[in-house]
Order: structure tokens, then C-alpha cells, then sequence
């Protein structure tokens, strides 16, 4: 299945109205996503993204008395195409594994960007919010033989999340990334114009967003150059 490159987005249906007005951002630094650097946040997955464990949380007891074994974590695991493309200086995204359609992000203030026409050359990226899923972890995968690689910033839990605890990973070499429940994440951000990513995940897929427009007046801002040369020095 190919990623419909002329698919249209009805901005009334996405799944979060993106918050803009702002000119402030905050710089994300960008590394090379490692087995060793990214312990506590996740895993790196090479293979079968299929067989890769995904972890579901039982839902939490509301008082004294314990949740049932064998009860509270029964949701299981969805999966789906996870689809990105840029339009002019917009990334949108559809979710097929639940069913979501976003805009994440731009590459120039979202005032000046062209939200239509191919895309565009671009050497940063604004991200607007982040969140993180307290039922599950989530797996992204690249389905794409030619997969240039993405990035995905990442914090590590706690909801005292602010702009310069993020980090943004960089997974290339047909590579996948896996994050663990309660792991802030941004924007998935292709380097290709065009990308397909497997998304497997918790199904009952809880969220708890942070803002940064509204939270921090400013946007996540990844150096989309910096990235391609992550690990270099």
C-alpha cells in the first residue's frame, strides 16, 4: 500500500487544533538514537517489529483494595500504517491504528507556512505539543526500503515535563525505535517528503498532552540538518 501523497486533511476532523501565536522556540538537542542512549526511554528494534513485546499497564486501583489479577490490562494491542507526508512547510500524519489524522508540525512559523504544493526544502522542524500514553508502550517501525530515517523527541516521565528535557532521537538504517508507558514524545518527524511507519501500540491508547505554546509560549524546534549528521564528529 502506497501513502497517498495527494491525500487531503479536513482540519476539522484532526484529532488536536494546534496552538500557534507565537514566535519563541526551544532548541531540542539531536543525537543518534543507541541501545545505550536510549535506556530508560525504550529500545531500539531491528527485527520483526511483529514478535517486539508491547508492554500494557493495569489500570490503577482507586483505593485500598487491589485491581483483580487477570483484569485491568485486558485492552491488548493495535496496529496500523502510521502515514506522514509535508505539504508545502506542514507535516501531517494519519494514525490508522486509531483512527487519527494530525497536524504536527512546520518548518518555518506556522503564520508564514504553506499548508499545500509539494514539499519544500526545509532544515528545521516546530513541534507544538507532545504527550505520552499511561496504558502502553508504542512501537514505530519503517515499512519503507528507502526509509531516509525519522526523528522523535523524547522525556522521560514526570509531569513537571518543560521544553529542555526533551532530546530528539534519530533512527535511520531501516531501524525502529520502541518507548516505553509514560514516555513523553513529540512529533514523529520523517526526513523523507513521504513516509510509512508500522504503529503498534496499547489499543485503549491514553493520552496526556503538554502544550508548549500555551504551557511555555514557544515551540520544540528540531534541526532537521543537525539530525542527518547526528553522531558525527
Amino acid at each position: 500500500m502506497a501513502i497517498d501523497k495527494d491525500l487531503d486533511i479536513d482540519l476539522g476532523e484532526i484529532a488536536y487544533v494546534p496552538s500557534t501565536g507565537v514566535t519563541k522556540v526551544f532548541d531540542v538537542p539531536v543525537v543518534d538514537a543507541t541501545p545505550e542512549n536510549i535506556q530508560g526511554y525504550g529500545h531500539i528494534v531491528e527485527t520483526d517489529p511483529s514478535n517486539f513485546p508491547i508492554e500494557i499497564v493495569r489500570w490503577p486501583a482507586q483505593g485500598t483494595r487491589p485491581v483483580d489479577d487477570n483484569s485491568g490490562d485486558q485492552g491488548g494491542v493495535t496496529d496500523g500504517l502510521f502515514e506522514f507526508w509535508w505539504k508545502g512547510d506542514t507535516l501531517y500524519a494519519r494514525n490508522n491504528a486509531v483512527g487519527d489524522s494530525y497536524l504536527f508540525a512546520w518548518s518555518v512559523l506556522p503564520e508564514e507556512a504553506a499548508t499545500t504544493g509539494s514539499a519544500k526544502p526545509r532544515d528545521k522542524v516546530l513541534i507544538w505539543r507532545a504527550n505520552y500514553h499511561p496504558d502502553g508502550g508504542q512501537l514505530f517501525f519503517p515499512m519503507d526500503d528507502k526509509c531516509g530515517g525519522f526523528l522523535v523527541p523524547l522525556a522521560l516521565p514526570g509531569d513537571d515535563v518543560t521544553p529542555e528535557k526533551f532530546v530528539a532521537f534519530r533512527c535511520c538504517g531501516g531501524k525502529g525505535l520502541y518507548i516505553h508507558p509514560n514516555i513523553w514524545h513529540g512529533a514523529v518527524v520523517p526526513l523523507d517528503d513521504h513516509s510509512r511507519i508500522l504503529d503498534r501500540q496499547g489499543r485503549v491508547h491514553a493520552r496526556v498532552s503538554v502544550d508548549f505554546v500555551k504551557e511555555f509560549g514557544g515551540y520544540l524546534s528540531v534541526d532537521l540538518n543537525g539530525g542527518k549528521k547526528a553522531g558525527e564528529a
